[in-house]
């Protein structure tokens, strides 16, 4: 039999051990959460807050025209491809388009240093972190994690959850960037590449829909899709808007008066038909020199002269020609303004 003292002992004893393991299973577990990495989680639906909004936008005959043959296209699954010259409307139209079909909408701009992870995504380092745990004075423990998480890019989202995806600049990126659209547009399938097991292939949400828009072959930086793709898109060209348009636009981006947006227009139409050895002027430089004019509280023909040298003459680059330009510049704003 154990005397009182030693039942006593053997009591305190038992809870002292039982103490120091609780306080070392909470050590542990303290220096365990520092090394847990929180998940990151996107709602879908924040990805809608990534395309520019459509400002100003002006819808005539002309441009309603253009816009539901884009549309029909979209519809029918068969992707549009919108060409034409810099500054003649192509993104706002896709914006357009894509507003109207009620989805959210994601954008991406090509680029000539773009890759196929720049469409679907990748892995991305996202901690490291290391414990030593010397608790008990002769017992190390070590533990090393090296977390890597995988970020969807825009065209992996839009795939999975249904989106309208427009691909600004398409032709910008080189065609190699592009194959992985392929399977994509002709079997519904996107595979991830660098994914393994089941990961590696997602079906497209039927709902998925790709707006592309590139400028002509001719411009510079201007790579030529391969064949294989152009053969999965309906290609729609487009040219500078009509007059009548091109005044609205300028009219609605400046708030000059109807007379005044008329001018700018004539006059750049005109120079843009007159020099076509330079960068042809879009409707941008009309409503750049509109912006400039509704700045000014009343401005003299001087003024009116350095406006449009300074948003018409940056097309060349080229100075042997530069004299040239500025000097049909100011025949055309003179015949069109009066005498300096």
């Amino acid at each position: 039999m154990l005397s009182k003292k030693e039942k006593k002992r053997k009591i305190i004893g038992v809870r002292l051990h039982s103490t120091l393991a609780e306080r070392k299973e909470k050590h542990r577990n303290e220096q365990e959460q520092k090394l847990r990495v929180p998940e990151i989680s996107f709602e879908p639906s924040q990805f809608n807050f990534l395309v520019p909004e459509i400002q100003n936008y002006v819808e005539t005959v002309s441009v309603k025209e253009i816009k539901d043959r884009v549309m029909m296209w979209v519809k029918l699954g068969h992707p549009p491809h919108i060409v034409g010259p810099t500054g003649c409307g192509k993104t706002t139209l896709a914006l357009a388009v894509a507003k109207e079909l009620g989805q959210p909408t994601l954008w991406i701009n090509g680029d000539d240093q773009m890759t196929t992870s720049d469409l679907i995504g990748g892995y991305s380092e996202f901690e490291t972190s290391s414990l030593r745990d010397r608790y008990i004075h002769n017992v190390v423990k070590s533990l090393d994690r090296t977390k890597y998480s995988w970020i969807d890019n825009p065209l992996t989202i839009a795939c999975k959850y249904g989106y309208t995806l427009i691909y600004n600049e398409f032709s910008r990126a080189k065609p190699m960037a592009n194959n992985i659209l392929l399977s994509v547009l002709e079997e519904g399938i996107l595979e991830l590449p660098i994914m393994f097991g089941s990961d590696r292939y997602i079906q497209v949400h039927p709902n998925f829909k790709i707006i592309l828009t590139s400028n002509s072959i001719e411009y510079a930086g201007v790579h030529e899709p391969q064949d294989a793709l152009l053969d999965r898109v309906v290609d729609i060209y487009m040219d500078y808007y009509d007059f009548d348009t091109e005044v609205k636009i300028v009219q609605k981006h400046t708030g000059l008066s109807s007379n005044e947006a008329i001018k700018i227009v004539k006059t750049v139409r005109t120079i843009r038909e007159k020099l076509p050895e330079i960068s042809k002027p879009s409707t941008r430089a009309a409503i750049m020199i509109g912006h400039a004019f509704s700045s000014f509280a009343k401005y003299s023909n001087q003024q009116v002269m350095q406006v449009y040298i300074d948003v018409m003459a940056s097309k060349i680059y080229r100075q042997d020609k530069r004299s040239k330009v500025e000097a049909t510049i100011e025949d055309v704003v003179q015949s069109d303004y009066g005498s300096v």
